[in-house]
């Protein structure tokens, strides 16, 4: 199944995560489809918090992908805001 989840990267205690396209057997921080976005929960100042590219979110999503938890959270705030 084709899963779109966070992809964790960043250096210790300084988080950072690729939205991803992956096949869902696939390890978290392993091989993917496509990125179509970022997330930064530590942004402060002029920093992006939450990039999402909608047109290739709403293409996966239509093909069947399924979100996490996390990333549809973060689908539906990117939209609210956009």
């Amino acid at each position: 199944m084709v899963t779109i989840r966070l992809a964790r990267g960043g250096s210790k205690k300084r988080p950072f995560y690729h939205l991803t396209v992956t096949n869902s057997r696939n390890a978290r921080d392993g091989r993917f489809v496509e990125r179509i976005g970022f997330f930064n929960p530590v942004a402060s100042g002029a920093e992006i918090r939450l990039s999402v590219d909608q047109e290739r979110a709403n293409y996966w999503l239509s093909q069947g992908a399924q979100p996490s938890e996390r990333v549809a959270q973060l689908l539906k705030s990117a939209q609210a805001t956009a």
